[in-house]
């Protein structure tokens, strides 16, 4: 298991817990699918863990939740708090409105608190500065003036930061500033496939579509959205995603709706459609690691199956082998 978040590099942490699998401090689970995540405690983002790391840890995720009296459960979604730290989100059967509200609400609401917390820490330094200026005798429009400018870039961040690295299909590496990120736009390619213009240097542009257009909107949408959001603000977004039942769908429905109303700016689009489409990319991100690891599981199987045949064959004596043929092809004929 990975031990840094595949989306912010950041530490996932560790827990005494859980011997075979000590990563993380926030588990979520899925027994009846085989699925098991380690939540980023930075970003709320969900790692999926490698297929072989999983089976042993899910039956041991599931006993410690339901022998765990401080925790909290609808028919769907279960939250328990293990001792030792570990926190363990026990997924049933649920809608996916459901599920959707709890993977991403501690996420955007999350950001939604660091914002508030730099404002808060920034305007008391303001008021600060004030009393200590009119103590004083100095001008407090300058002063107010400068402190402006630099709580502004305390509390939504430098526009020069890099927040983000796009890896594109001929190798390179595409570092956007954060003041770059008005200059992302969303628009429909051809043939309808997704597509965006992303900004390089001073005033160029370029135009990436498809699968290169979906891995870069995972790397720019949490940039973009960085301010989070609050529990109306999520369930405006589910509600959308309810509209487009197949996550892969809702970025060609954001194009489209980018297109239609001219506002190719990711920037410029409503905030509920900015975060259903970050949900959505992450969903269809998983979607592919699920379909790939169906893939690998198949080709197991194929070469298990293979193997047994032979296996059989070498076990059984050549008569009945020939009588076992005769019979296939009587069946098939």
């Amino acid at each position: 298991m990975y031990s840094t978040c595949i989306f912010c590099n950041k530490p996932l942490g560790a827990n005494e817990v859980l011997e075979s699998f000590p990563v993380g401090r926030r588990l979520a689970f899925d027994g009846a699918k085989g699925r098991l995540w380690v939540v980023c405690r930075s970003c709320e983002r969900w790692n999926l863990s490698p297929l072989e790391e999983r089976w042993e840890v899910l039956e041991t995720c599931e006993r410690l939740f339901r022998d765990t009296r401080l925790r909290t459960s609808t028919e769907n979604v279960g939250l328990a708090r293990v001792a030792g730290g570990l926190d363990l989100v026990r997924i049933g059967q649920p809608l996916r409105p459901e599920l959707a509200a709890w993977r991403y609400g501690d996420q955007f609401g999350r950001r939604r608190r660091r914002i508030y917390i730099r404002a808060g820490v920034a305007l008391g330094a303001l008021v600060a500065l004030n009393v200590g200026g009119a103590a004083v005798g100095v001008a407090l429009g300058g002063l107010g003036g400068v402190f402006g400018s630099f709580g502004s870039q305390f509390v939504f961040g430098n526009r020069e930061e890099v927040v983000a690295r796009l890896r594109l299909a001929d190798g390179r590496v595409l570092p956007v500033k954060r003041r770059r990120l008005k200059s992302v736009s969303l628009f429909e390619g051809p043939g309808g496939a997704l597509a965006l213009q992303l900004p390089e240097g001073k005033s160029a542009r370029f135009v990436v579509s498809g699968p290169e257009a979906q891995e870069a909107m995972k790397v720019l949408l949490p940039a973009i959205n960085h301010a989070g959001a609050g529990r109306r603000q999520v369930a405006d977004a589910v509600r959308l995603l309810e509209d487009v039942p197949d996550p892969g769908d809702f970025a060609a429905y954001a194009a489209r709706h980018a297109t239609a109303t001219h506002a190719r700016n990711l920037r410029a689009l409503p905030y509920p459609l900015r975060l259903g489409l970050e949900m959505a990319t992450h969903e269809e991100s998983e979607r592919r690691a699920l379909e790939g690891e169906l893939a690998a599981l198949e080709e197991e199987w194929r070469q298990a199956d293979e193997l047994a045949s032979i296996s059989d064959s070498l076990l059984l004596p050549s008569s009945i082998g020939q009588r076992l043929e005769a019979l296939k092809k009587r069946v098939n004929g």
